[in-house]
């Protein structure tokens, strides 16, 4: 892992952009215009925003004040991964997997990107935690 949460392997083609809680809009606009570069057809952004934004709202929420949003393209996915300086948090089992209960009003943002995105990774440690999203770019 790099400092910046981004995996080792990923070199000098993410784009990155460090966000509070107040950037939050400025880093769907990033994350939007990432997409598009990246080759993800219009009609798929809605949700892949959404899934951002729920990790991106988790980070700053409760993680740490502040967070870096990365962004790269591996083959044919478009990557994304969220780190925080958050080192408390122990979940139990893999996040995201329990649906949260039927009258809930909090606590589905892992759960909603698990099940918009291709693939979900959350590492969590002394360094903090990072989640790493994967999304096709190719309808299909």
């Amino acid at each position: 892992m790099r400092d910046d949460g981004a995996p080792a392997h990923v070199t000098g083609s993410a784009r990155e952009r460090g966000f509070s809680l107040a950037d939050l809009p400025d880093v769907r606009e990033f994350a939007a215009g990432e997409a598009r570069r990246g080759g993800m057809p219009d009609g798929a952004v809605g949700e892949f925003l959404l899934a951002v934004n729920e990790v991106a709202t988790n980070a700053v929420t409760h993680g740490s004040t502040k967070a870096r949003l990365s962004v790269w393209r591996d083959g044919e996915d478009l990557v994304v991964g969220v780190h925080d300086e958050g080192r408390n948090w122990r979940p139990e089992g893999a996040p995201g997997e329990t649906p949260p209960p039927e009258n809930a009003t909090s606590g589905m943002g892992l759960w909603v990107a698990r099940r918009l995105s291709r693939d979900i990774a959350v590492e969590t440690g002394s360094g903090g935690t990072t989640v790493t999203m994967r999304f096709p770019v190719r309808a299909g």
